[in-house]
């Protein structure tokens, strides 16, 4: 078996899966429930929030960098208390976060979107030692945000227009330059959702509709494929001690298979991820 269930538990919408490695711990979220889930030592964990949640890194081993539909957090798993760092389109109630992940230089890169998808309503922005810069606009459904292993570039999609796109940084990890088509998969029945680099540079994305990861060469070459029981995968993030396995997360909505929603264990016949980065406070 390349799969096999890692978490019972249905998310309508899960998304933000990262590894927490200081912790030893995996977390995910299911949006539209507004909750951050965990399992740890063989136990379901489970915290819920007021507002919609999405996407998560972490400052040290009890802080998470939480990003809701309004905002960007601090937040200790230990006694839940909650510390604002940044408003994220909090004037416009009809926008929420969406996919997100830390880049390798100690930012934090979160995209927004339509609560009700509404075409060019999305953004993507990085936060970086405090402050929060919009880095583009014009989208439908920011996702796929990766970096390359050496931090010279990173990748985002958006879902809608079926594009994946490669932005070289600069030693800071800023933009350098213009951002290049990576994956034009328009006119074909594969849309991009999350997805995750591994420490050979591979792109490994999770494609909403078709129950599969697809791995791509930096030259965007197809070199695996793993499908799971679960119609919208969403999000995979390398895990475990060596970094060797993946948790792929899913979603049921307008669903009503019996696995949808599932978070999957897939085996990546020997790829290895490397570290989530540390954010910088």
């Amino acid at each position: 078996m390349r799969h096999t269930l890692f978490d019972p538990r249905i998310c309508e919408l899960g998304e933000g899966a990262f590894w927490h490695p200081e912790r030893q711990q995996v977390f995910w979220f299911d949006i539209l429930n507004r909750r951050l889930l965990s399992r740890h030592q063989g136990h379901e964990l489970e915290w819920r929030f007021d507002e919609r949640v999405s996407a998560a890194g972490w400052f040290d081993r009890d802080n998470l960098l939480i990003a809701s539909e309004t905002a960007l957090f601090r937040f200790d798993l230990r006694d839940k208390t909650r510390h604002a760092l940044c408003p994220l389109e909090a004037d416009d109630p009809t926008t929420r976060s969406n996919d997100g992940r830390a880049d390798p230089h100690g930012g934090f890169w979160i995209g927004t979107m339509a609560i009700d998808a509404t075409p060019g309503k999305g953004a993507i922005y990085r936060y970086f030692r405090g402050d929060l810069v919009r880095l583009w606009g014009d989208m439908s459904i920011p996702n796929a945000i990766c970096f390359a292993p050496d931090g010279q570039r990173a990748y985002f999609a958006d879902t809608e227009a079926q594009m994946v796109w490669s932005q070289p940084l600069d030693a800071e990890g800023w933009p350098l330059g213009d951002r290049q088509v990576f994956l034009d998969l328009r006119g074909t029945g594969d849309f991009p959702d999350g997805a995750v680099t591994d420490a050979d540079g591979n792109f490994w994305n999770a494609r909403w509709g078709t129950g599969r990861l697809v791995c791509h060469a930096p030259d965007g070459r197809v070199l695996n494929e793993i499908a799971v029981p679960s119609a919208q995968t969403t999000c995979p993030a390398f895990m475990g001690e060596k970094l060797d396995r993946i948790l792929l997360t899913s979603a049921a909505v307008d669903l009503g298979g019996a696995q949808d929603g599932r978070s999957w264990l897939v085996l990546p016949n020997g790829a290895r991820g490397l570290p989530e980065p540390r954010i910088r406070p």
